[in-house]
């Protein structure tokens, strides 16, 4: 989960072996406020009926095509939700979450865990420092 304020990661789950992500969610037990506003990719279809708030992109029907306005809402949904796939993207940087992981797997969240607040603490750096 990813803070759109400031882009900090604000939380972390995984699940063993190749599972979805609304799965891992589910599995998680990580539940959101009410008054936080989520916002998926279309595979978090349901995740309407675990919070009232949330908001996925219209799927295409079958064998149909999407109306005008299903496009521009999917369009404004992309833009809010293009700065968590920069921040996704960003812990896949260590080799070690992008390639297949062949320590053991008890430390795995361990040191997710620590790749993500690596991260954080990158984002309150200055500039200068950074560079």
């Amino acid at each position: 989960m990813v803070d759109r304020a400031n882009g900090q990661i604000i939380c972390t789950a995984h699940g063993k072996g190749r599972e979805d992500d609304f799965r891992i969610f589910k599995n998680s037990k990580v539940r959101l406020r009410e008054d936080i506003k989520c916002f998926g990719d279309k595979g978090y279809q349901g995740i309407q009926k675990l919070h009232g708030k949330s908001r996925i992109p219209k799927k295409k029907p079958r064998a149909g095509k999407l109306t005008s306005e299903d496009k521009k809402s999917n369009q404004e949904l992309a833009k809010i939700r293009v700065l968590c796939e920069h921040v996704h993207r960003k812990p896949k940087v260590f080799k070690i979450l992008s390639l297949t992981y062949r320590n053991r797997r008890k430390r795995f969240g361990l040191r997710f865990d620590l790749i993500a607040a690596l991260y954080n603490y990158e984002l309150h750096l200055p500039q200068s420092e950074f560079a």
